[in-house]
């Protein structure tokens, strides 16, 4: 292929759209502080789920009862649970689990839920109507409920967590794109497309969608903060991952029976929780700056 073909191909102008709109997202993210301290909390969470086995103090199953419920101390520096096991190792190892859970669910979530509301918005009649009617079904459910009742049916593990917090998450996913790609499918490039004879695969997925692309970073980051919650929120419950996983909602499930005597075994894994999601949320508020037009100076 040579540079004149490679230039044109319809892979590297939507890639080119993608970088252009990433590059423009950082710059406005630098200049808001609330968004870069989502950010830093968000990398540190990575880079402490990616490197658990090195950054674990101690094997965050080792049971150990003569030292179970102790105090934050040099050998056990947030203390332990009720079976003896370090509650920084677990944290650790906990946030491998809450990101594989979320990767895995809002993956399913974007997934099926992009293309089915970018060929509802863009197809239009009864082929929307029958999409947008599917999505109101999903969402006559409350989240959370929707969630337990897959989970409680599919047993715990995380194929089923992947399943009840990705099909939840499906019509918000729908519905954003939907909504962004009726007000581009009718601006004159479009059209311009049309009249050059592109089919209208090609104009929906390499044109239209890419500049559908700000909402959906927004809604991105926003969801994985509601499935790390969610997954929590379920572990907690008593149907997330089986013991003895490293979970935050589990870890928070096993200390609770225990508040009175060691409370500091709780705040740690709920402080853990409230600090991922509020980097979420402030990334989300980042990135709803970043896609206002009046934060661009020229």
């Amino acid at each position: 292929m040579n540079q004149e073909a490679l230039q044109t191909a319809p892979w590297v102008n939507t890639m080119n759209s993608y970088l252009s709109g990433f590059i423009a997202a950082c710059r406005v993210i630098a200049r808001n502080r609330l968004a870069l301290l989502g950010v830093v909390i968000i990398a540190t969470a990575m880079v402490t789920a990616f490197l658990a086995p090195y950054l674990a103090t101690h094997d965050p199953y080792e049971i150990n009862i003569p030292s179970r419920l102790k105090g934050p101390s040099g050998d056990h520096w947030l203390g332990t649970d009720f079976l003896g096991r370090d509650t920084y190792s677990r944290l650790v190892f906990g946030a491998r689990t809450a990101f594989q859970v979320a990767i895995g669910a809002v993956f399913l979530g974007a997934f099926f839920g992009i293309p089915l509301g970018a060929i509802s918005g863009f197809t239009g009649r009864w082929v929307d109507s029958a999409i947008m009617r599917v999505m109101d079904a999903i969402m006559a459910f409350p989240g959370r409920l929707l969630a337990i009742a897959l989970v409680a049916s599919l047993g715990g593990g995380l194929f089923s967590l992947y399943l009840a917090l990705g099909i939840s998450s499906i019509p918000s996913f729908a519905r954003i794109v939907r909504g962004a790609v009726l007000s581009q499918k009718e601006k004159e490039y479009v059209e311009a497309a049309r009249m050059t004879g592109e089919s209208d695969f090609y104009i929906l997925f390499f044109q239209v969608l890419p500049n559908c692309f700000s909402p959906l970073l927004v809604r991105l980051s926003l969801d994985f903060g509601r499935a790390i919650l969610a997954e929590s929120s379920l572990s907690f419950l008593g149907l997330g991952l089986p013991p003895p996983t490293a979970s935050w909602g589990l870890m928070l499930k096993e200390v609770t029976p225990f508040l009175q005597l060691q409370p500091m075994a709780a705040f740690f894994p709920g402080l853990t929780i409230s600090l991922v999601i509020l980097g979420f949320n402030l990334l989300g508020d980042g990135l709803r700056d970043v896609f206002d037009p009046r934060q661009y100076k020229r």
